[in-house]
């Protein structure tokens, strides 16, 4: 496990990569999909990683406070030849122990990853409606899996952006497991 935190290459205002990623429902998803919502979040994540098994409740707490305004979107970039537990029908059973109710994308090219400039797992996107950046960054400040949660950051700039509120840090990085980058 190589430990990282987020980079910047995104920044604020930029404008989200398009992609066309494949679901765990068996259907294709692009950002068209999410035009009706007043932002989405893009958060890189995997099955294996014990930073992101550590936030699966509050990945589903996300989605119960916010999920109806702001579309949230799971995307597993990982290498599943090397980390089979990261296969796409891995990620079937992972959402459906977890009881994920947001979209579970796999990115097999690894190339949505690198445009996005996503490093770690888990590492969040926040983008407004117009589909520019607004924050990048942590879920919460419970960095390390043990730790404990007394700041939900990201809920606080999810519900500050439905209500047309001013995101005042526009990155705070996350901190996670590598993402596990195919072999050229």
């Amino acid at each position: 496990m190589v430990l990282l935190e987020s980079q910047t290459k995104l920044k604020k205002g930029d404008i989200a990569p398009e992609f066309e990623l494949l679901g765990i429902d068996d259907k294709k998803h692009t950002l068209k999909d999410y035009e009706n919502y007043k932002g989405f979040l893009v958060i890189f994540m995997c099955n294996h990683c014990p930073y992101v098994k550590a936030k699966v409740d509050a990945l589903n707490e996300l989605y119960e406070k916010c999920g109806k305004d702001i579309a949230i979107i799971g995307i597993n970039s990982n290498d599943s030849m090397d980390y089979p537990e990261d296969s796409f029908d891995a990620m079937k059973q992972t959402a459906k122990e977890k009881k994920f109710q947001f979209d579970y994308l796999v990115d097999e090219t690894q190339e949505i990853a690198k445009k996005y400039g996503a490093m770690c797992t888990p590492d969040p996107f926040l983008f407004n409606s117009k589909k520019e950046l607004v924050f990048h960054g942590k879920i919460d400040n419970a960095m390390k899996p043990d730790d404990i949660v007394t700041e939900k950051t990201m809920i606080v700039n999810m519900q500050k952006l439905i209500s047309g509120g001013k995101i005042e840090n526009d990155f705070d990085p996350s901190i996670g497991c590598s993402i596990k980058w195919k072999e050229n």
